[in-house]
């Protein structure tokens, strides 16, 4: 018998067909159609919610105006020239001399005044909540302008800020008296911590460690820049340097503030004192 005879033939396997499983086409497309299901849900605005009994409704009368939707009521006050009005016209000044050795307070004594009313430094996350005393926070409004902090804090104590009120609201007064002009002083640093008092060194040498802008009770006001929210009355800056001396002047010799006069940073460095206690008025009988 031949080799072929006694070997069998080879016979090939056929390939089975897979079933069709409806089980398994779920599993693998229903988590898909879900996620996009969930896509759509997200992207889909809401409804706006009704209006019940117990839901506030705002009212505006006739003449009301956008600003009456602000929450922060301080976008009215950011209008500004982008720059000096021009010609500029002559104000009557009461220059008393160089200010550099008038406003010469030294730094011990802001920090010896700024240690009664103001805070301790803010060195860590837990000390912003435990202050020593309360602060409050300094926005753009009719008597000043805030300028954009780089390293500082638009906050103060609250005797800071009253001071700071005060002087921008004489500042307006005296100018409006001596002829008019629609200026406000710029207020270019607030409160610091000892890691922005760091950063500050790098770039100005009149920073020191014991910045008093740590105790919340000082600030600077520029006398090289002033804020124009009209260009009628076009006065010039050394004009408005001037009122501005005549303000920090007088409110020196009240007992209210101490004036440092920075020359580098062209700003008054300016600490907020210890309130004056009125003496008690007794009634005579």
């Amino acid at each position: 018998m031949t080799d072929g005879q006694n070997n069998p033939p080879i016979r090939r396997r056929r390939k089975q067909r897979r079933r069709f499983s409806w089980r398994k086409t779920l599993r693998l497309f229903v988590p898909i159609f879900m996620f996009i299901g969930l896509c759509m849900v997200m992207c889909v605005p809401t409804g706006e919610k009704p209006v019940t009994e117990d839901t506030p409704v705002l009212k505006l009368g006739k003449n009301a105006t956008v600003h009456d939707l602000e929450v922060d009521t301080v976008s009215r006050y950011l209008y500004k020239l982008d720059s000096m009005p021009e010609p500029t016209q002559r104000i009557k000044v009461n220059y008393f001399g160089n200010l550099r050795p008038f406003f010469n307070d030294s730094n011990y004594v802001h920090w010896a005044e700024a240690e009664k009313i103001g805070i301790q430094p803010l060195t860590d996350t837990r000390s912003h909540w435990q202050l020593k005393r309360p602060i409050v926070k300094v926005t753009t409004n009719p008597d000043f302008y805030l300028d954009t902090l780089i390293f500082s804090r638009p906050y103060l104590v609250p005797e800071a800020a009253a001071v700071l009120h005060e002087i921008g609201h004489r500042f307006r007064d005296t100018l409006d008296v001596r002829g008019g002009g629609d200026y406000r002083i710029k207020v270019t640093s607030l409160l610091r911590t000892p890691q922005t008092v760091k950063r500050l060194r790098r770039r100005n040498r009149n920073a020191v460690d014991s910045s008093v802008h740590q105790l919340g009770t000082t600030f600077d006001i520029s006398y090289a820049a002033f804020i124009a929210n009209s260009a009628e009355h076009p006065r010039s800056i050394d004009d408005l340097k001037g009122i501005l001396a005549e303000v920090l002047k007088a409110m020196r010799e009240e007992g209210k503030i101490l004036v440092k006069y920075e020359v580098g940073q062209p700003c008054f460095h300016i600490t907020a004192c210890e309130p004056k206690k009125q003496p008690e008025v007794t009634s005579k009988k």
